[in-house]
């Protein structure tokens, strides 16, 4: 669902393929860094993202099963690509392919996250925005979202385990 205080226009902000969107967050997805190219994309101040969760952009279009997913991958120490479609502050949307990496200190423990997202191909976009509809509609179907984001999540392992890739496999064949 989308923010309360935010119309969607539903029109779409791109940025430039020579730049690249960057935060950083702590464990908790608490924006602690984001570059020039996130601030006016977004659309939001840099006094406005730093302290927020990173959810703060999250697209009601964004299937839950997909950050879980992300979450849960961040979670073994690996890093994930994903196709992400993004709210501006205005209510436009913005899609990137984002490249999510664990931070680590000096010891190796994750400290937190830094995604780097840049400007995806119109055909990936428009086979990752089915693949996600179909994922929202799985997750709609249910009452509860727990169990709506573990049914979406089943059937992407379904549709992936019948393709014979991983995930980050999948987004790169898109």
């Amino acid at each position: 669902m989308a923010r309360p205080d935010v119309h969607l226009t539903g029109r779409e902000r791109t940025f430039q393929p020579d730049e690249i969107i960057v935060s950083k967050t702590d464990l908790k997805g608490i924006i602690t860094y984001a570059n020039d190219v996130f601030i006016r994309v977004s659309g939001y101040g840099e006094e406005e993202l730093l302290g927020r969760p990173h959810n703060l952009i999250r697209h009601p279009d964004m299937p839950r099963c997909v950050f879980k997913l992300l979450w849960d991958t961040l979670g073994t120490g690996q890093e994930i690509f994903a196709y992400v479609v993004n709210l501006a502050r205005n209510g436009d949307h913005y899609w990137v392919l984002a490249h999510v990496t664990p931070v680590h200190d000096r010891n190796g423990r994750i400290i937190g996250y830094h995604s780097s997202r840049r400007v995806p191909t119109r055909p990936a976009v428009e086979k990752a925005a089915g693949l996600y509809k179909a994922l929202r509609a799985e997750e709609a179907r249910h009452p509860s979202p727990k169990d709506g984001i573990a049914a979406a999540g089943a059937m992407l392992t379904a549709i992936l385990r019948d393709k014979g890739v991983s995930y980050d496999e999948f987004v790169f064949s898109l």
